[in-house]
């Protein structure tokens, strides 16, 4: 460990890696350096640490910022053209599936742990009409229950992903609750395995890799956009008991509508 090789690593680091991924590493290594040898002086590389931290800048999502809607009319239509495609069963039920994640996702968005979770009967209940997600206290975040409606317009997609793709992917007669089946071996999907299959969906069908988590910067983006005259829209969305944490979507929306507003009296003041 010394300043020589310290910085050897930090080059080939900062080559490769993002500016956060770089602080973080140069942190676990002193943290892991003053841990393995406690008597030896590490000042030097707190102040490499230091220096990092000023200048370290997260990566804007704004790239693969997706609005809601457009993640909707997504998912239903690879719903849709799973449905009508020439291929076998197989491909076509885990078409069916990856769509309605996409879309069950956009209208309610929720921690992947819950959505990977979801069991028919339990946690996601027909009602004999709508549909619901009923999430138990002991499993969300907040600690609190968390009950949804989903839109009537996802129920027929449900109804018919239950009753008949489902059972395709299950590839026995075994009852399990799990919602989402593998299409490799018929039982539950991974936590990763969900997580892989929703970035590549949204990769290929709309273009941008929208992971489980940037569903939920999508719906606290979405409720800014189109629902900023309702206070706390976006909180209530995301079950979360500080509105503060969606601020800045809110902020990031403002900042949107007001650059569209100006740049339309510009345009107004140069045609005159």
């Amino acid at each position: 460990m010394t300043p020589e090789n310290v910085q050897a690593y930090l080059t080939e680091l900062q080559g490769r890696v993002g500016s956060v991924t770089v602080y973080g590493s140069i942190y676990k290594l002193r943290r892991a350096a003053e841990l393995i040898a406690k008597g030896f002086e590490f000042g030097w590389l707190a102040e490499i640490e230091k220096d990092l931290a000023l200048v370290m800048q997260p990566k804007s999502k704004l790239d693969r910022l997706v609005l809601a809607e457009v993640l909707l009319e997504g998912g239903l239509t690879l719903i849709t053209e799973a449905e009508n495609s020439i291929q076998t069963d197989l491909p076509r039920a885990r078409g069916v599936r990856n769509g309605l994640m996409i879309a069950l996702l956009a209208v309610h968005p929720m921690r992947l742990k819950n959505f990977a979770g979801l069991e028919l009967a339990r946690t996601i209940i027909d009602l004999k009409g709508p549909w619901w997600i009923v999430l138990p206290h002991q499993s969300t975040k907040s600690r609190r229950p968390d009950e949804r409606r989903l839109p009537d317009l996802l129920k027929p997609y449900i109804n018919v992903y239950v009753s008949n793709w489902r059972p395709i992917l299950m590839r026995s007669d075994s009852p399990g609750k799990a919602l989402w089946l593998s299409s490799n071996h018929g039982g539950p999907m991974s936590y990763d395995g969900i997580e892989r299959a929703i970035s590549e969906t949204t990769r290929s069908t709309i273009g941008v890799d929208v992971s489980p988590h940037l569903f939920h910067i999508s719906g606290a983006s979405t409720a800014a956009v189109h629902g900023g005259h309702v206070p706390h829209l976006g909180s209530a969305l995301l079950h979360h008991t500080n509105p503060r944490v969606t601020e800045e979507h809110y902020n990031r929306a403002s900042s949107m509508s007001g650059a569209q507003a100006y740049a339309a009296i510009t345009e107004m003041y140069r045609r005159r």
